[in-house]
């Protein structure tokens, strides 16, 4: 099968040139072309192809475009390769006292001085310069009785933990050096927020005034996961040598992520070194003599700090008083057993019928003690008041015998003083 073409249009390429306008007459008379009526050339016989080459003319793709790509659909603000942008400067944020004044309640040139050596290298990671949030609290230290109060206000843009691009943070304290769950103090948890305002107080008990020269409160921002592990978010650090007796002092400071270095460990170390006999806890005792009934009140208020005895963490601390020389069964008592716990509040008085001549002559050896069923008790640490003592703990016998009718508190350190032979009392 064939088809016919017409020929193709004779090609504009190749012109006529038109006829000289000086001529001869006599060329053109000569010519040929010179009747009246010219013949047209006969048309050429028409050009047969077959029908493959007619259906590859007909579907010639032409030209091949790119294929649209998903990222056409969303332009961009700036075209690759671009320059990093310049990293952003972070914002030292300033203390605040508790009339609102920044500053923190440092001298010039003070302030630079200390928080050298108070604040240690920032982790490098991703999210080095990343906005970690702000925490707002407050400290007050009451000597008289020996507590650190610390109120939690509230953070202010929290970095988003969750999916949902929320978090659930809490606070979580520690005394350092020597950060156990002994004095981690820890605050409520507040669902899918980033600046959560929780208005609530904390209380160290046992801080003596040396305490606040060695110590450093550090309190952490984490986001709370039922499914794992808590997240930590940032942290701040303020060393208690710069909080005054009695002043309630403000702060508002941004949240970071401390590295301790090796020279800073070194430094807690031997800061450790000097509270090494501090590691057992404390206790507070309380004494009075009642001349009306001639007996000696010995109350075990509370203990602080104790050590950790079981395996998950705690103990389950009991007391056991005994005063010597032995008077039988009526000189022995022991408090009840509080489960699970490093800060045991007791609350128990004991009283001991002895003349006051005669109690000048005796010693009161208290013991702490964790309690293990069907085990030995494990001893925790022991204290002794008399006239044998020395230091705070004969201060103390001194003031009950002194001042007759009246209460006498002091928190005692508990050392290896009064262990047994046997690790189980009576």
């Amino acid at each position: 099968m064939s088809v016919s073409k017409p020929p193709p249009p004779p090609s504009t390429s190749h012109l006529a040139i038109p006829p000289s306008s000086g001529s001869t007459p006599s060329s053109s008379a000569s010519s040929p072309s010179t009747t009246p009526h010219s013949i047209a050339p006969p048309p050429p016989s028409p050009v047969k192809i077959s029908m493959q080459e007619h259906f590859a003319i007909n579907v010639c793709p032409g030209p091949i475009l790119p294929i649209p790509q998903i990222s056409d659909f969303f332009p961009r603000f700036h075209d690759y390769p671009c320059t990093p942008p310049p990293p952003r400067e972070k914002k030292i944020l300033k203390e605040e006292t508790f009339n609102g004044e920044t500053g923190g309640g440092y001298k010039d040139g003070e302030r630079r001085g200390d928080n050298d050596g108070d604040r240690e290298e920032l982790i490098d990671s991703d999210d080095d310069d990343t906005y970690l949030g702000t925490l707002e609290f407050s400290l007050l230290f009451d000597q008289e009785n020996n507590c650190l109060h610390c109120t939690i206000h509230k953070a202010k843009g929290l970095k988003a933990m969750d999916s949902n691009g929320l978090a659930d943070p809490y606070v979580k304290l520690h005394l350092l050096p020597g950060a156990s769950k002994a004095n981690k103090l820890r605050t409520k948890t507040l669902k899918n927020t980033l600046n959560p305002v929780w208005n609530e107080t904390l209380m160290y008990h046992g801080i003596t005034a040396a305490d606040m020269t060695t110590k450093t409160l550090r309190l952490c921002v984490c986001d709370m996961d039922r499914l794992g592990r808590n997240e930590f978010i940032g942290e701040v650090r303020v060393a208690l040598k710069k909080l005054k007796e009695g002043e309630s002092k403000r702060y508002n400071m941004g949240l970071e992520r401390i590295a301790q270095n090796k020279e800073t460990n070194n430094q807690l170390v031997e800061q450790g070194a000097l509270v090494a006999e501090e590691e057992r806890g404390r206790i507070l005792v309380s004494l009075c003599y009642n001349t009306e009934k001639g007996c000696l009140l010995v109350g075990i208020i509370r203990c602080a700090h104790l050590a950790a005895m079981d395996s998950n963490g705690y103990s389950d601390p009991f007391v056991k008083i005994i005063l010597q020389p032995d008077m039988g069964k009526k000189s022995k008592y022991k408090t009840s057993v509080k489960k699970k716990t490093l800060n045991p509040e007791f609350n128990e008085e004991f009283s001991y019928e002895v003349p006051l001549d005669q109690l000048a002559k005796k010693t009161l050896e208290i013991s702490v003690w964790d309690y293990d069923l069907g085990m030995s008790n494990d001893f925790i640490g022991g204290v002794e008041l008399g006239i044998n003592a020395s230091g705070q703990r004969l201060r103390h016998w001194f003031e009950c015998l002194k001042n007759k009718g009246k209460k006498v508190e002091y928190w005692h350190t508990l050392t290896q003083q009064g262990a047994p032979n046997n690790d189980k009392p009576d």
